[in-house]
């Protein structure tokens, strides 16, 4: 069935409808109020008393867009991020000042001031396609029903609902003509609601949502302290392993050289010179030691891996040599970028390689990285079964928070059955 003639059965249609009936007396309220707040604040500023009508209505205002984003979200799918949190100067004056600054604020109060037009139009349009037409369609029965009479000019009586100039709708007919003309309407109503709709869409996200600044200032607090977090979760895992790997180690070889120098003590002459027991205990010292050697140096490796020192084009190289799925590394790289970039973008190929390896079920992989225009790009491609997703709960949700510390972003594209790609941008400083 084409999309047109399936449009007034969708739910989209439905949740439209609904939003123009609903939006309508919210519309209504919010710019009765904001009338009355800002007239009588305006009125009364020359006494004082007006300032803090005027800060009731920027708060207020600021508020009751919420409302609205609430609705938009839940009934058109709109997503707007929330406002940043009200910052308040200390003081009943700071207080005045930072409601009547806030730029958030008086944005929501065009709005509510835009939306009662806006409201009005929506509901009209969805008032005289959906009304008209459910009320042509069944027109047939509503004359049956109530049988109006219509009298002429020359006193003729029609039994007719509708009339244009000299033509009355009172025959079976025409007035099955009229019901025709009422499907009509009710199937183009859906795109002629969702066009008007379209406004309050693009309305809505410009007015009510965060500022770009602001938007900036949210997104560097939360990567600030998602690199906090990082940073002292890295910290307690380096506590962690030297702690339960190479300390132990580094203890069980001093113990073991003390005994084995027990042992080998010539001055002890209670006690017989044990050769064979002071080998034992030196071969197992030897192996604490070589055990210790090789867990610092992994760990030093998860801090900063030292192939990075030749550069990401050889440290992808390494990890490909050392997966379990085969690899290929296609590297565009011109201009060396900072090693936190290349330290980040090496990470992530690692545990993408992890994943692929582990969770993928794929028998070849492609990482493919490129530098230009300000950009690092890298991409690791698969075909494995896919399904792959970067929500909450995901493996790739640290890789998420990894590459916005440094206003990066991580892409997925895995749709069921493969191939999956994952993209990280990571933007490279000029």
């Amino acid at each position: 069935m084409p999309t047109f003639l399936k449009a007034p059965f969708t739910r989209r249609t439905w949740a439209e409808f609904g939003y123009a009936i609903l939006t309508f007396p919210l519309a209504v309220f919010g710019f009765g109020v904001a009338f009355m707040l800002a007239a009588f604040g305006i009125v009364l500023t020359i006494t004082l008393v007006g300032l803090p009508l005027l800060a009731l209505l920027v708060m207020g205002a600021r508020a009751w867009g919420g409302v609205h984003r609430g609705l938009a979200r839940a009934m058109l799918g709109v997503q707007v991020p929330p406002l940043s949190r009200f910052r308040r100067r200390p003081g009943p004056l700071g207080l005045l000042g930072s409601a009547l600054g806030n730029a958030e604020g008086w944005r929501a109060v065009a709005y509510t001031v835009l939306k009662l037009p806006l409201g009005v139009l929506i509901v009209m349009v969805a008032g005289m396609f959906w009304g008209n037409g459910l009320a042509m369609l069944v027109y047939p029965l509503l004359m049956a029903a109530f049988d109006p009479h219509v009298t002429d000019s020359d006193g003729v009586v029609h039994h007719s609902g509708i009339q244009i100039n000299d033509l009355y709708f009172d025959t079976l007919p025409l007035q099955l003509v009229v019901s025709v003309v009422g499907v009509l309407f009710l199937l183009i109503a859906p795109w002629a609601v969702r066009g008007v709709v379209l406004l309050d869409r693009l309305l809505i996200p410009a007015l009510l949502g965060p500022s770009k600044a602001a938007q900036r200032m949210a997104d560097l607090e939360e990567t600030r302290a998602i690199a906090v977090d990082d940073s002292a979760a890295t910290l307690r895992r380096i506590e962690r392993d030297l702690h339960d790997g190479a300390q132990a180690r580094l203890v069980a070889l001093a113990m073991n050289l003390s005994l084995a120098k027990e042992k080998l003590d010539a001055e002890d002459t209670e006690r017989p010179m044990d050769v064979d027991r002071a080998r034992t205990l030196v071969d197992s010292a030897l192996g604490n030691a070589r055990e210790a050697i090789v867990e610092l140096r992994d760990l030093a490796r998860g801090i900063h891996p030292p192939v990075l020192d030749q550069g990401l084009d050889a440290a992808l190289a390494t990890l490909a040599a050392c997966s379990a799925v085969p690899v290929e590394v296609r590297t565009d790289i011109a201009v060396r970028p900072p090693a936190t970039i290349e330290t980040i973008a090496y990470f992530c190929a690692a545990e993408l390689l992890t994943n692929v390896a582990h969770h993928s079920g794929a028998s070849a992989a492609v990482v493919d990285v490129s530098v230009r225009d300000g950009l690092l790009r890298l991409s690791v491609t698969d075909n494995g079964r896919g399904g792959a997703h970067a929500g909450k709960g995901s493996g790739l949700t640290g890789l998420v928070e990894r590459a916005r510390t440094v206003d990066g972003v991580l892409r997925v594209d895995s749709p069921i059955g493969g191939p999956t790609q994952v993209t990280v941008d990571l933007p490279v400083p000029g």
